[in-house]
């Protein structure tokens, strides 16, 4: 019970502050102190729960750090609702490739899941890991969902991948690179069946983009280290794009100091290029790392909310209401 404490002790932490269709949430999940782990799967399940949550860790052997996981939430299907089958969104927290934020994780998993989506938090490597270790973990935890999709009841055509920041950065990379043979190989993904790990959508906030005049530093230096000088250039992903990236939904503040906007300016230039759909939103003003952008993911010390950018939930909702039905 020590994991299955601790991991919901953190949602305990995001819900107090949630009202309305959250609290509901809230109540079914808090009930999971009578679940019971399978070791073997590292699922929980419960008669009275309807939510299943999975822990997956999708390690590149002897590369990865010992604390990656993939923590995914599934709701379970009802007789009572007509949705059988749910769409996924996969989210991977941001951290200048030095960390995962707190901030960008669960408080996004359960607003997706208030939507009524299944979502998954992918915790990856961080430096000193290097390239391409987390962008594996992340192709992996992709082949792990659509495998299981079945039995899981999430439509395997429907799997989105959301990125924050450097998670953005790692989220349009999968974009770029599903096709990269060497790469996917590496990561166990069957060369003749590349299009397993291919993302159906990307959703991005404030992504790191470029390693160019505009590029946030700190995010290539942890990324590549001491091969940033020489392959730096390769991973500047406006570079990288071609007719084969997934849809984007793209959103970024005028205002931000720490990754530009010219990132998502450069990216969305380049999308148009090679004609992949693209929905793109700047706000006027926000710091960097906004998440919600409300009192929710508010950081105690840096503030980090600005409620002329809270509309960017309801606006990927929209986007993702014209893909997936609702």
């Amino acid at each position: 019970m020590g994991l299955l404490a601790v991991l919901f002790q953190k949602i305990r932490t995001v819900l107090v502050r949630i009202d309305g269709l959250y609290e509901e949430m809230a109540s079914c999940i808090m009930s999971a102190h009578c679940l019971e782990q399978d070791p073997a799967a590292g699922e929980w399940s419960g008669k009275d729960l309807d939510m299943k949550i999975i822990r997956y860790t999708p390690a590149v052997e002897g590369m990865s750090q010992p604390d990656v996981k993939l923590d995914i939430y599934l709701q379970e299907p009802s007789a009572a609702l007509a949705i059988k089958e749910r769409p996924m969104i996969l989210i991977c927290p941001g951290g200048a490739y030095a960390y995962t934020s707190d901030r960008e994780a669960e408080p996004l998993a359960l607003t997706f899941l208030a939507m009524g989506y299944d979502a998954a938090v992918l915790r990856y490597s961080v430096a000193p890991v290097r390239y391409p270790v987390a962008l594996q973990e992340l192709a992996k935890s992709v082949a792990y969902i659509r495998n299981n999709a079945a039995q899981w009841h999430v439509l395997p055509d429907k799997l989105f991948v959301l990125g924050c920041s450097a998670g953005g950065h790692l989220a349009a990379n999968l974009g770029v690179q599903w096709n990269d043979a060497e790469v996917m190989t590496g990561a166990g993904i069957p060369a003749d069946n590349l299009k397993l790990v291919r993302p159906d959508g990307l959703i991005l906030c404030y992504p790191v983009i470029t390693s160019g005049k505009f590029a946030h530093k700190g995010s290539f230096e942890n990324l590549l280290g001491e091969r940033n000088a020489e392959e730096g250039p390769k991973h500047s992903l406006e570079n990288q794009v071609t007719p084969d990236m997934p849809p984007v939904f793209l959103w970024h503040t005028f205002t931000d100091q720490a990754v530009p906007v010219e990132n998502s300016l450069l990216l969305a230039s380049a999308l148009r290029a090679a004609g992949v759909s693209l929905e793109m939103h700047i706000f006027e003003r926000g710091v960097h790392g906004l998440s919600l952008a409300n009192a929710i993911t508010e950081n105690p010390e840096h503030g980090e909310s600005e409620a002329s950018c809270t509309s960017w939930v309801g606006l990927v909702h929209t986007w993702l209401e014209a893909r997936c039905g609702y």
